[in-house]
């Protein structure tokens, strides 16, 4: 939908007498050749490298491609050129929100915004990365102001469904389910929304139009493993046990590992006369919940091992450290913490390669770590020429 505004604006703009080179570019992604369209903007890019509109398409290009390093460095110099562009924060943005940077994702969304208070879609981006991160409050403000400036159009639909989220997180259902009901007005094709719909229908005791809302919400996204798993076990309380282990087998194949899916569907199976077939599936839920306690277990003893590692080198046996470090970090890798204590005993050690290689996988999962900043910028400081590349 924004493409296709963004390629109304750019033809309206045909009538200026010098055409800009990226229009070209423009052109082919609107026939639907990209990869012509990533070469030509290459050119561009080499040809002029200040063209922060070619690299502001290029590095969107090739987000969606999964391209991740290329794209980031093109949509970083983008706003590099444009600094006072919320545009250019906004796609920066999405680009790592979209490869799971979700902290420096939020930064550029909350300086698009304040250089376009106005800027709704920049507001809708801010108001998912503060709800992701669990500032229901801030999310709400920027989510009502996007509704706000949106009013109805199809746009407008995303952050009616993420509001509709809050109201419920603070059981007020009602105001849940009459914003759902305006986004699926305004986006009849919006199949999360029709199952959240259901949901909320379900909550206010309203059992025929959640019902309703499950098959809208299966017929708009039969790959939705959600959508399946809800009109499934809507079936199980039915008693349609058929149709319940239709729709539940689906939310199995789309979700093997769910395990309110899991144990319906072993349920449902039972219940249809399929013994082995249940006995399967609970052997796959005990299964999936081993795995759980095992991913408890493995956090709770890197823990320990570090906390070994730092009784050692305290005592002056730093090698023997490093090994209880080096142990906890692989067992519970997103530990900024271990992570650091790794890396500066790695330092202190002169493993300097090492390091700061764990220092830099730390400041990529944390980019706001102001003592991991530190602590990087002085070891590079401090590094010997040649022993990191």
């Amino acid at each position: 939908m924004r493409q296709a505004v963004l390629l109304l604006l750019i033809v309206s703009a045909l009538a200026v007498a010098q055409r800009p080179p990226v229009e070209a570019a423009w052109d082919l992604v609107a026939k639907g050749d990209r990869a012509k369209a990533v070469e030509l903007l290459q050119n561009i890019i080499r040809t002029n490298p200040r063209d922060a509109d070619a690299r502001l398409l290029l590095g969107s290009l090739l987000a969606e491609n999964g391209n991740r390093a290329e794209a980031l460095a093109q949509l970083q110099e983008a706003v590099k050129l444009r600094p006072n562009s919320a545009e250019a924060h906004q796609a920066f943005g999405e680009a790592l929100n979209k490869f799971g940077d979700t902290k420096p994702a939020r930064a550029e969304f909350e300086k698009a915004v304040a250089v376009n208070p106005n800027f709704a879609q920049a507001r809708i981006d801010l108001g998912a990365a503060l709800l992701q991160a669990g500032e229901s409050k801030s999310a709400a403000e920027h989510l009502d102001r996007a509704i706000r400036l949106l009013g109805k159009n199809a746009d407008s639909a995303y952050p009616r469904y993420l509001r509709a989220k809050i109201y419920t997180d603070l059981g007020d259902v009602e105001h849940a389910a009459a914003l759902l009901k305006e986004a699926v007005a305004i986006r009849p094709d919006f199949a999360e929304a029709w199952s959240d719909l259901g949901q909320a229908c379900k909550s206010l005791h309203d059992d025929t139009q959640a019902f309703a809302a499950f098959q809208r919400s299966v017929e708009v996204d039969p790959e939705n493993s959600v959508a399946q798993y809800r009109l499934g076990a809507e079936y199980l309380r039915q008693d349609n046990t058929a149709l319940a282990v239709k729709h539940l087998e689906a939310a199995f194949q789309l979700n093997p590992t769910d395990q309110s899916t899991l144990n319906s569907l072993q349920i449902a199976y039972r219940q249809n006369g399929q013994p082995e077939e249940a006995r399967r599936i609970k052997e796959k839920l005990v299964e999936v919940l081993r795995g759980i306690d095992k991913e408890s277990q493995g956090a709770f003893t890197a823990l320990q091992l570090n906390n070994e590692g730092a009784a050692l080198e305290k005592a002056g046996n730093l090698p023997a450290a490093l090994e209880k470090y080096r142990q906890a970090v692989a067992l519970d890798p997103a530990h900024i913490g271990i992570r650091i204590n790794f890396a500066v005993a790695s330092l202190r050690l002169g493993h300097w390669a090492e390091g700061i290689a764990e220092l830099r996988e730390a400041l990529r999962r944390d980019p706001e770590n102001k003592l991991v900043k530190a602590t990087l910028d002085d070891a590079l400081r401090q590094a010997p020429p040649g022993s990191i590349r």
